[in-house]
């Protein structure tokens, strides 16, 4: 069964949809097979994996709103063991549409149940915003990784975000777990943004990855030509840093595996 990891923060433009691509496209280079589902109306990972949004026949709103089955719309990716559900415009009035539905807060965890047993990671790449499809994203999700850009008002709004995590875990999903903090858009040169590492490593510790991800010119180009920055530039810094991330991210769950054996060892 797969481990499902939502991506989440309300705050645009902390690299979140950028993680999602190339942490998904790492995974899958280090052999692992990957989901990733874009459950953002913006469909910039739709996009960003090469598709044309403006082609997309059917997407996850169709599986939320019609229970339309996910096996039948999944899209192959460039990346070997990397596939996508892809996202459309439609996904904006999807909100509204579950308003009323049963269960609205465990739609996407039913749709995820039909085709985690695939996959050894999913992703989930969440809109910025803390709405009902984020909240049946933390609901689905097992543990949810939070991008943090190295910049002024990087912990603006993380407290909002930390709350409704907390909300989700006493109400919806008790399992949720932080999978970590990650530092985005790091500039060695700018004091602020080693400010703001020191700040997040000192409020968050052994939660925030030792991997940070730099600024990079290939990282920023490669979404414009549809592919993770592993496949427009392989030995670009933005490259090696999702590569760093996703064998971090393998080696936490790893030791989580093992002290989880422990204790049932106990």
């Amino acid at each position: 069964m797969g481990k499902v990891i939502a991506l989440a923060n309300q705050k645009g433009g902390v690299g979140k949809t950028t993680t999602a691509i190339n942490l998904a496209a790492s995974l899958a280079v280090l052999e692992n097979r990957v989901l990733l589902i874009d459950a953002d109306p913006q469909a910039n990972a739709t996009s960003g994996m090469g598709f044309d949004i403006r082609t997309i026949k059917t997407s996850i709103y169709e599986c939320l709103i019609d229970e339309l089955d996910p096996n039948g719309i999944i899209l192959n990716t460039e990346v070997d063991r990397l596939d996508l559900i892809p996202s459309h415009i439609d996904l904006v009035g999807a909100e509204i549409e579950m308003t009323n539905m049963p269960d609205r807060e465990q739609i996407l965890k039913s749709v995820i149940a039909k085709i985690e047993d695939k996959y050894d990671f999913i992703l989930i790449d969440c809109s910025p915003s803390l709405g009902l499809i984020t909240l049946n994203a933390l609901t689905a999700s097992n543990s949810v990784l939070i991008p943090v850009q190295c910049e002024y008002f990087a912990l603006e709004g993380l407290g909002k975000l930390l709350n409704t995590i907390k909300i989700v875990q006493n109400r919806l999903n008790t399992s949720l777990e932080i999978e970590g903090f990650l530092l985005t858009m790091y500039d060695q040169r700018l004091r602020l943004s080693n400010q703001v590492v020191e700040e997040v490593r000192k409020h968050f510790q052994q939660m925030v990855f030792e991997t940070i991800v730099q600024r990079n010119i290939r990282l920023s180009e490669a979404p414009s030509f549809g592919k993770p920055v592993v496949m427009y530039d392989a030995n670009s810094t933005g490259a090696l840093n999702y590569l760093n991330l996703a064998r971090e991210l393998l080696q936490n769950n790893e030791k989580t595996k093992i002290s989880n054996a422990g204790k049932v060892i106990e």
